[in-house]
């Protein structure tokens, strides 16, 4: 065989390599949500990539068949034909170079085979892989599940093999979630810097997944903001309150003010005035759902679709009124703050240009969490919903305006105080300053 036929035939075993790590990396690599979508279109290559990703012990065997035997038969050349002919050319035309010609010919033909295998064979198909792993996975499945057929009895015995392995070592498989909440999250901030999802989707999305772990009492509307009616009150303070309310439902209490009857519609009292029947609050109260105020968010949903009142009252593991949910607070617990009637539904958050951040009271938890990074508000899992709750966990005592503390790297300061309730706060990361 001629010299360059060998370094050919050493050529092609490299770029054989190559074509197996790439298409291995690929389909490892390839999401199968987009391959769905192909194999649905009509992909049959893609039928066949998600067969090999559903048995990827089976696949990873015969890639790895192909390629041991690949790095077996270039070695072989390289050594025994094509290190044979360099170290002839050296002797003949370096004389004084034949005592070592063997010896650096091997490390010659050594160095650049292993030079070649790791730019052609490795690194380079690796890359293009990642660049577009559904696309090389569907051109690469037929020749790879042609692949693992022709090896299927070498890979029977290396599966067994393997297995007996795994249970010497004591290693399971993972039963975990194949795709994490966290991972969801970072591809679709990964979507966003590449243009994908605009920035609002974003916000839809991460305001969805949150709304999906939050209990209702963090969306509510406190008992301490809701306007109400008390049926014993005379006509005309009925009537002031009413015609004062920007809301289109208004509570309706009995007396006692921690039982909520139902509500009266803005719509009702329209109807009755333009049908000229006298006004009787009483005859247009409609009953209304209760839930618990530790109730997930989720169930009380589809309570809310099911009511044609759209809202529901809140109440304590002792029955006591806590406040009310409407179809807003979900909405507004999703895309963040709503301004309705000059009311806003959700506490602000601004980041200053030192960095630090200036907060509302009752910001949420979860809110503060997300925006500002400071995570120590959510792991202590305490009774609490606001940022104003985390505070009053850590303090002894009602706080006043200008104190502070620091808590796991952050320091909280009270900026403002509105009668009880805190109203602003200042958060800043110590290593900053």
């Amino acid at each position: 065989m001629s010299i360059s036929l060998e370094i050919a035939v050493i050529f092609f075993l490299v770029l054989l390599n190559g074509l197996f790590a790439m298409s291995e990396l690929a389909i490892v690599s390839a999401r199968k949500a987009r391959l769905a979508t192909k194999a649905d279109e009509g992909s049959k290559g893609a039928k066949i990539a998600l067969k090999l990703q559903e048995n990827p012990g089976r696949f990873l065997s015969s890639v790895q068949i192909g390629i041991t035997l690949v790095g077996i038969l270039t070695g072989a050349f390289s050594g025994a034909t094509l290190a044979g002919h360099l170290a002839v050319w050296l002797a003949e035309t370096f004389p004084e170079t034949a005592p070592a010609s063997e010896i650096l010919s091997i490390v010659l033909v050594v160095g650049c085979i292993t030079y070649l295998s790791l730019i052609v064979g490795e690194l380079v198909p690796k890359q293009i892989a990642l660049a577009n792993p559904e696309g090389i996975a569907i051109r690469a499945a037929r020749p790879m599940a042609l692949v693992a057929r022709s090896a299927s009895p070498l890979v029977w015995v290396l599966e067994r093999s393997s297995k007996l392995m795994l249970k010497i070592l004591g290693v399971r498989k993972s039963s975990g979630h194949a795709v994490t909440e966290e991972e969801v999250k970072a591809m679709i901030a990964e979507g966003t810097e590449s243009g994908i999802f605009e920035p609002q989707e974003k916000e839809l999305i991460s305001g969805v997944m949150r709304f999906g772990d939050r209990k209702i009492k963090a969306i509510m509307t406190p008992r301490n903001q809701i306007v109400s009616i008390d049926l014993e009150w005379d006509e005309a303070k009925i009537a002031a309150v009413i015609r004062k309310c920007p809301h289109s439902r208004i509570p309706v209490t009995k007396g006692n003010s921690e039982e909520v009857l139902g509500v009266v519609q803005a719509k009702d009292i329209a109807d009755a005035f333009l049908a000229g029947s006298p006004f009787d609050a009483a005859q247009l109260v409609k009953r209304v759902e209760v839930v618990h105020d530790n109730a997930p968010a989720l169930s009380v949903l589809d309570i809310l679709k099911r009511s044609p009142i759209h809202l529901a009252v809140v109440v304590d593991e002792y029955g006591g009124l806590e406040g009310i949910v409407t179809t807003a607070d979900i909405l507004s617990s999703i895309v963040g703050s709503l301004f309705e009637h000059g009311e806003e539904y959700e506490g602000v958050l601004i980041q200053r240009e030192d960095g630090s951040w200036l907060a509302d009271g009752d910001a949420a938890v979860d809110i503060v969490a997300e925006r500002t990074g400071c995570r120590v508000v959510i792991q202590d899992k305490g009774d609490y919903v606001t940022l104003a709750g985390f505070i009053l966990s850590k303090s002894r005592s009602l706080p006043s305006t200008g104190e502070r503390f620091d808590w796991e790297g952050w320091r909280f300061e009270i900026v403002d105080m509105d009668k009880r309730r805190i109203d602003k706060v200042l958060l800043s990361h110590i290593e900053q300053k």
